[in-house]
Order: structure tokens, then sequence, then C-alpha cells
């Protein structure tokens, strides 16, 4: 159960329990040595309530805890805004499983209270599993996670970086890697939906860089230059990702894609990719049904390949962070940022995300550098 709270005396004292801020953070502050550590943090966080029908979403004092005794503490220094977090945001939710909960499905920072694997100091990326879906997650100052959701971060990437890239390129690099896994070649002409998002835009930077080249299929024409500074071969319309409708299945255009829209666009997808080529789907904006054929499959070879991030083992977390890692060199992770914001912002981003008013990123800043 989440616990809202106003500060209160640490046991043994007689002034308030200390709240870390920007300037005095939990690895400077001496707890006692207790087992009911969890129960002396008080902290800001953004909480989304659904109690009755009746949505709440406020910045509040907080009070961090342990689900299980082998949790790890991270004080979080960056967070994201992502489209399932507008899901979880809203009311009646698909995706939230509880009443209350502390928003925020990724988050990076640096850990306050470790293990053997993951020791003290290890800067971190923490997402899948249920964060900010069934337990408190990244829109919060300090953050208890299961050792499974965090990822080491290689040394090329910064916890700021890290939340630029967040689950929507972590879901890129997933999604580039399948397809490599189904025989990509260098060269190839890779579709890719959604461009402007967060999943695509850096989707087209990793495919770019890697040697390939990304066709960036948008709504927004007005982004084309952006598209094309990230590394888009060319930039075409949402509409023009197939021909002949009247046909059950398209011209061969695309020799692999990444989609992260779903629903129509994903049939067209299917419809219209070469003998042989795969697409990874990870995104449903436009839809969670999928209206097809089998012609694509059993006539084309074609494969569909969902793309994972909630419940990824660590084997492929490793690769994939090792992967963006590799490439960090030759990206500049701020050109995906659309805006910064801080815990009393994440509200109105969260509708401009669900509206798709974004371009790439929105960062979430927890800490003041």
């Amino acid at each position: 159960m989440n616990r809202l709270v106003t500060p209160r005396s640490a046991p043994g004292s007689s002034g308030p329990t200390p709240t870390p801020d920007f300037g005095q953070r939990l690895s400077v502050i001496h707890w006692p040595q207790s087992p009911h550590l969890p129960n002396l943090l008080v902290v800001k966080a953004f909480v989304v309530s659904d109690e009755g029908g009746r949505l709440s979403r406020e910045v509040l004092d907080y009070e961090p805890h342990q689900v299980n005794d082998d949790d790890l503490l991270v004080e979080v220094h960056y967070s994201s805004v992502n489209f399932k977090d507008a899901l979880v945001a809203s009311s009646p939710s698909r995706v939230r499983r509880v009443d209350t909960v502390v928003g925020g499905v990724d988050a990076a920072g640096v850990v306050v209270k470790g293990d053997a694997l993951v020791p003290r100091g290890t800067s971190v990326a923490v997402h899948g599993g249920d964060i900010g879906v069934n337990r408190d997650g990244g829109f919060a100052e300090f953050l208890y996670a299961p050792r499974r959701c965090l990822s080491p971060l290689p040394s090329a990437i910064s916890t700021r970086d890290a939340m630029i890239i967040g689950t929507a390129g972590f879901t890129a690099m997933a999604s580039v890697l399948a397809l490599e896994d189904r025989g990509l070649v260098r060269g190839a002409n890779v579709l890719v939906t959604g461009a402007t998002g967060g999943v695509g835009s850096q989707s087209v930077a990793y495919l770019a860089r890697m040697g390939y080249r990304p066709t960036a299929a948008t709504g927004s024409p007005r982004e084309r230059e952006w598209l094309v500074d990230l590394g888009a071969a060319q930039v075409i319309d949402r509409d023009a990702i197939d021909d002949r409708p009247q046909r059950v299945l398209a011209t061969e255009q695309w020799d692999g894609a990444v989609d992260c829209v779903g629903g129509e666009t994903l049939h067209r997808v299917l419809r219209s990719l070469r003998y042989g080529a795969a697409v990874a789907a990870s995104g449903l904006v436009a839809g969670s049904g999928l209206d097809t054929t089998l012609y694509p499959f059993i006539t084309r070879a074609v494969s569909l390949v969902g793309i994972d991030a909630v419940a990824a083992p660590p084997k492929t977390r490793r690769r994939v962070w090792d992967s963006i890692a590799a490439l960090a060199p030759l990206i500049d992770f701020e050109r995906f940022v659309d805006h910064l914001t801080t815990l009393d912002g994440i509200s109105n981003a969260l509708d401009e995300v669900a509206r798709g008013a974004t371009r790439g990123r929105t960062l979430v800043a927890l800490r003041d550098s």
C-alpha cells in the first residue's frame, strides 16, 4: 500500500525526519542502522489516484517503502514521460492495476541501498516489471525496485542520457536487434512508423548509425528536417506506406520495419514487406487490434516479431544497453528532447503525450543538475 504522509520525527529523535532535497542527498544523511530504514524517508512524488471514479494526479509528500525485503533503493536523477504513463494516469485505466500509485514506468539514478550484484553508488536505469503500474514508479525523488528491474549503465551513458533513451530507446534498439537476428543486412531499407515519437525517432537514429537506410513515416510533415537530421534516408507521409489497396498484397518495398503504431498501420506494413522480411512491433497508439490476412505470411514468408520491454531477461537488457552505449559517441541524445519538466509539470506533459503533441522525448528532472 502506498503511504502519503507529512514529515514526522525519526525514532529516538526530537526533530522532524530529514527530508532529502536537491541540496541534501540521501548519500550524505546518516540514517540509523535500523530495519525500519524505509519508514524514515519522506520525498516528493507525482501520485496517481483513482478511487470511486475520482481521478487525481498531484505532487505529494510520499513515503517510499519496500515491497520485498531485497528491493534496492535508488536516488532518482531523471525520469521520462511515456505513452504508457498516460494510460496509467487515465480513468478508467487499462494498464494501472492499483487505485493509487506513484507514476513513471522508468527512471535513472544512483543506487543508495544495494547488494553484492548492484552495490551502492552504481548508476542504473530502472524499468520493466510492475514499475509505475502495479508498484511505485520513477516520478519520485527516491524509488524502491527489485534488482531485476535495474540495469547498470555503461560508462558511456549518463543518467540523463539514460532517461532521454528511456523505455522508448530500449524498445527501439531491441527492435533493431530483433530485425538483425532475422537476417537484416547493412544497407537495407527499413521503414519506421510513428517516426516522430520516442521509439520511432530513436529507431531512425540507431538504424542510420548501424549502416541501414531508415525511411521515416509520419503524419507530421513539418518534422521532416528534424527526422533527416536524425538520419532518415527519406521521409514519407504515413499514408504512403503501401499501395494497391484493392489487392491483398501491396508492392514489396521494405527490407524490414519497426512499427510503433499498430492497428491499421501494422496491417499496411505487413502487406508491403519484401519476401522474408520482418517487422518488429511495439506500439498500439492506433489500436490494439490487428485486422489483416495470412497472405503476407504464407506467400512472402514475412515475420511479425513482438518487442517487449517489460519482462525482458537480464541477458537481453545487457545486450540492448551495451548496443546503445556502442553508438553513444555518434549520437547527440539531446536532439531527442522535446522539453524538460519537473514533477509539477508532469500532469500537463501526460496530456501532451496522450494527444501525440510531442516530438521525441519529455524528460523529467528530479534533481538540480
